[in-house]
């Protein structure tokens, strides 16, 4: 898996999904994964692999935190 670091990602955007296209792409902040970026394709692959398999409370949880933080990570990749 190739990784980016978060400041390339956002410099280089458009390297990085057509990467994705072909692999996920590990994103780093600070040396810590804080992202997988992947095509459509096999994010449908793996939740479809994974439908049903989730804790509902996970799921619960992971939807706060993506209303939560939605905004802000589009903000910063849109700068």
């Amino acid at each position: 898996m190739k990784t980016f670091t978060a400041s390339d990602a956002k410099n280089r955007f458009g390297q990085l999904i057509d990467m994705a296209q072909a692999e996920p792409v590990r994103v780093q902040r600070q040396g810590r994964d804080v992202a997988i970026v992947m095509s459509p394709e096999e994010f449908r692959r793996i939740a479809e692999a994974a439908r049903g398999k989730v804790n509902p409370a996970v799921a619960s949880l992971h939807a706060k935190s993506a209303r939560r933080w939605a905004a802000a990570v589009y903000q910063a990749l849109a700068k």
